[in-house]
């Protein structure tokens, strides 16, 4: 009941915080795209099942929307519920690519595996919807870039692209005409200058992107550079 109470007291500050933070110094035209509502989660790097590792997430009513449990080490396979437990997304960890950390991501619960390997052809009864793949810096590469996601199982002409620094908390995933769609932001208390330090952090998701995945590819970042 005080972990509960917490969460709510938690999350509302940070959505507070947020929308204040949106339109201040905005001219009349970003007044009104500033508040067409993003959606202000508030992400616990902690299961709220006992003797389990995850994720819980928050939104700005104090909710439990995401969770994620049973979450240790470097997993397979990954899975994203809501907070009655039904399975959202499902994230596969793709064995093919040996050099670079990739995944793909499905649409609530996965059958067998897709990956294709020299031994096997098996896939999944679902087709993944994207794949996420660690951006590796080489040459003149951008440092910036965490991560590239791309549509289907494809690897040509990403959708997004990740950039910043998970470690800090900080980063932004961009679409193709590089308009930020959703963010990781630190939380830092407003009173008492507490920080919540790299556990308790911010996902703001902009209008017409969907929630669920935008927390998905913080669970795959989560992997990437943790």
């Amino acid at each position: 009941m005080k972990m509960t109470r917490f969460l709510k007291s938690m999350s509302r500050t940070v959505h507070e915080e947020h929308h204040d933070q949106l339109v201040e110094h905005k001219t009349d035209d970003q007044y009104h795209e500033a508040t067409a509502c993003p959606s202000s989660l508030t992400v616990w790097r902690k299961s709220l099942v006992i003797s389990c590792n995850g994720f819980t997430v928050i939104n700005s009513g104090g909710n439990l929307v995401y969770r994620v449990d049973n979450y240790s080490g470097r997993p397979e396979e990954i899975t994203l519920m809501d907070g009655s437990g039904i399975p959202v997304h499902t994230m596969r960890r793709c064995k093919t690519l040996r050099l670079v950390d990739s995944w793909f991501v499905y649409e609530g619960e996965a059958g067998d595996h897709h990956c294709r390997t020299s031994t096997s052809s098996t896939k999944s009864s679902k087709k993944p919807i994207c794949s996420v793949r660690k951006h590796v810096n080489i040459l003149h590469s951008n440092p910036n870039v965490l991560a590239h996601v791309f549509r289907g199982s494809s690897n040509k002409g990403y959708a997004y692209v990740i950039e910043g620094s998970y470690a800090h908390r900080s980063c932004k995933v961009l679409d193709e005409s590089r308009k930020v769609v959703a963010e990781i932001k630190r939380k830092e208390a407003s009173k008492g200058g507490v920080s919540f330090g790299h556990e308790v952090f911010v996902l703001v998701v902009r209008p017409g992107f969907d929630p669920g995945f935008a927390m998905a590819l913080v669970l795959l970042l989560d992997q990437m550079c943790s």
